[in-house]
């Protein structure tokens, strides 16, 4: 298994292996609707997604120029505590409406994130969850300043849609099954309380995070009927259980212990500490291997109902990273936009190189091209 920041962590952090049932898809159009559609809309091409930082020291981040700021009307906030702290900090366009390069900077620039790891995700992410016409995302729910959708039936939902960037058993969220799958849980974050103070001594760390995953998982088999932890959502769950850890810690620290105060002003309130340092040097999901290894358990789903949990043998595992590029690209994307022309293919193909760009430095997997190369 491949437990460091590799290719496999990257492709599970953002797009799932198989065409998305809460999505439409272009191919109920006939070639005549799409060919006199796609003309009308208006293309803004993208930037080449930033490059690493040149200072990658630990910092002041919540800054005179990036001070919080209360919601506003109409402001946008999602399922990502992390996002949410950015735009809420200025780092990030603040009504929650931001392009894929917006957002690699952010990240980098706010928490230190790993270039090809802010890349990768950033960009499966705003592949199914974004407009790719207008370059625009929205860092919570479907939003008119995307801009106007590429033809329907396909839509632009933003992060909040189900089992693309968000999934089941989430730290502070609760399932989409029980109808709020991105705004903060308090009886969940109760729950985040009590373990750091059983297992952590007061704060959470990696054994904390082990056994809040384990729990987690066992809460939603025990309670969603329609519970599902197959690729990519078995991965990202590990992952997110380390990031409080990797990206909210003040990098003044090496002790990897974040304190619950802190905690609940990122996954609240979207608010950086006072004098708040990102991470010294970049970071990722280091110690996801200790989250993993507390209470293994294989990829599956709820079937029938709940409290029957399902091995299923065909989901992606950690082995599997070019698989899981491939799939991503061959089904999801392909899922969506079957049969895309003129400027919508342009885009698509543009974002799609820049995805691969994200894995393509680790090396082993090969370019899929479902569009053609021009």
């Amino acid at each position: 298994m491949l437990w460091a920041l590799s290719p496999a962590i990257l492709i599970a952090l953002c797009g799932n292996a198989v065409a998305f049932p809460s999505y439409g898809s272009l191919a109920g159009l006939p070639r005549e609707e799409l060919d006199k559609i796609i003309p009308t809309l208006k293309f803004y091409p993208p930037s080449p997604p930033p490059g690493p930082l040149t200072d990658t020291s630990a910092k002041l981040v919540n800054d005179p120029t990036h001070p919080w700021i209360p919601l506003r009307s109409g402001d946008i906030r999602g399922p990502c505590p992390g996002l949410n702290t950015l735009a809420s900090h200025g780092w990030l366009p603040r009504n929650g409406i931001a392009t894929p390069e917006q957002i690699i900077n952010a990240v980098q620039e706010g928490f230190n994130m790993q270039n090809s790891l802010a890349t990768f995700v950033t960009y499966a992410a705003f592949l199914v969850d974004g407009n790719v016409i207008t370059n625009q995302l929205s860092i919570g729910g479907k939003s008119k300043l995307t801009g106007p959708d590429p033809p329907a039936p396909a839509i632009v939902g933003g992060l909040n849609t189900h089992a693309v960037f968000e999934g089941d058993a989430s730290m502070t969220r609760g399932d989409a099954f029980f109808g709020d799958n991105h705004d903060f849980n308090e009886t969940l974050f109760n729950k985040f309380v009590d373990f750091s103070n059983r297992f952590g001594g007061g704060k959470y760390n990696l054994t904390v995070a082990g056994e809040l995953r384990f729990s987690r998982i066992q809460d939603s088999i025990a309670t969603n009927p329609n519970f599902s932890f197959v690729s990519p959502r078995f991965f990202t769950a590990y992952a997110e259980s380390t990031f409080p850890i990797n990206f909210f810690v003040d990098g003044r620290q090496t002790d990897g212990q974040l304190d619950l105060t802190v905690a609940r002003g990122f996954f609240q309130d979207s608010r950086m500490p006072d004098g708040f340092f990102r991470h010294n040097g970049t970071s990722g999901v280091q110690g996801i291997d200790t989250v993993v290894l507390a209470h293994p358990i294989e990829p599956g789903s709820n079937v029938g109902g709940v409290g029957n949990y399902v091995v299923d043998p065909t989901s992606a595992d950690f082995s599997q990273f070019c698989l899981l590029y491939s799939n991503f690209v061959n089904k999801t994307i392909v899922g969506l936009y079957p049969n895309p022309t003129g400027v919508l293919r342009t885009a698509l193909n543009i974002n799609l190189n820049f995805l691969f760009s994200g894995i393509s430095s680790f090396g082993g997997c090969t370019q899929v091209f479902p569009f053609g190369q021009n």
